[in-house]
């Protein structure tokens, strides 16, 4: 690349960075992260058999989840540690290890290694985009379980596109918030130190 595209590309740096990262850690996860999609059988990365951490942090979402909707509905019941079923329609859910989590979780990790700023900034920050993760899938799950209580077919729409999105979406502004706010003041602080 030539001295002129390199600096027209100076300004997306960042957003270039994050997109990377995230399409890394996504790709990675996927090669090495084996397990049925359904929940069911190993859950093994790099021939490491995690499926009890996997189930054990399913079957906590899924407590979560089962008492924030007992709020709303006092007819839904939690067995086998995460399946959720609402007896008055009828309809249930599984929280199996995909819903965990944990994959966004390691995405988010990735991002924020690969992003600009101090190391000392990130080791706070990165926790703080966990915390966030982890409200963010109590409140997708919540959500998808109780608007598919009544309406069932939306739960493809709702589990796999607008909810997925979202959580990238909220990555998205977590960096962006890190990169714009953080990030430029620590490198301020550095630049200051020496004048």
């Amino acid at each position: 690349m030539n001295q002129s595209a390199l600096h027209t590309l100076q300004p997306y740096e960042g957003i270039i960075r994050f997109v990377v990262a995230m399409l890394a850690a996504n790709y990675f996860w996927k090669f090495t992260v084996l397990g049925d999609e359904h929940g069911y059988g190993a859950v093994t990365w790099l021939g490491m058999d995690l499926t009890w951490y996997f189930n054990q942090m399913a079957d906590h979402i899924a407590g979560v989840v089962y008492t924030m909707l007992s709020w709303f509905d006092s007819t839904v019941t939690l067995t086998d540690g995460n399946h959720l079923r609402f007896v008055s329609t009828g309809i249930g859910t599984s929280i199996v290890w995909g819903c965990t989590g944990i994959k966004q979780s390691f995405i988010w990790l990735i991002i924020m290694l690969a992003a600009r700023g101090r190391w000392l900034d990130k080791l706070w920050y990165i926790p703080v985009g966990w915390l966030f993760a982890y409200a963010f899938n109590i409140f997708r799950i919540f959500m998808v379980a109780l608007l598919t209580r009544n309406h069932p077919e939306w739960f493809e729409l709702l589990h796999t596109y607008l909810f997925k999105y979202m959580f990238y979406g909220m990555f998205f502004l977590l960096w962006w918030y890190y990169d714009e706010r953080i990030a430029v003041r620590s490198k301020k602080s550095e630049v200051s130190d020496y004048e």
